[in-house]
């Protein structure tokens, strides 16, 4: 650790990424993130922070948290991250190819919700006159 590496308290990386605290002891727990320990408070480097951030996007896109583990080792063992852009770009494609399936079926849900929705009126409708 560099002597000029800023450090942070749990509650101020929680507050920056919009996080619970409980959140990040969850992915320390998991092995994920290792912040310092001074005496007994946690404190995060800037890669720690960075690390959270990826783990976050990751779970936004919608990544197992096994995959985003596998990033993460990649990351810690390709200092030129070719291993790692490789993989990344292949877990992609198959998370595209997964969020057009749910498109494809949610476009045919809402279709039939509509015309069951459309005919039912209509019997309202007819029964009422």
């Amino acid at each position: 650790m560099g002597e000029n590496e800023e450090l942070r308290g749990i509650q101020d990386v929680a507050n920056s990424l919009g996080v619970t605290t409980r959140t990040l002891r969850f992915y320390e727990d998991r092995g994920l993130i290792e912040p310092r320990r001074v005496g007994t408070a946690r404190v995060y480097s800037k890669r720690e922070t960075g690390r959270m951030q990826l783990i976050l996007r990751g779970k936004r896109l919608g990544f197992s948290l096994r995959e985003i583990e596998e990033f993460l080792r990649l990351d810690d063992a390709d200092p030129q991250h070719v291993e790692q852009m490789r993989v990344l770009a292949e877990r992609c494609r198959e998370r595209v190819d997964e969020l057009r399936q749910q498109m494809t079926a949610l476009v045919q849900t809402v279709d039939e919700l509509e015309t069951i929705e459309r005919e039912a009126r209509e019997r309202i409708a007819k029964a009422g006159a």
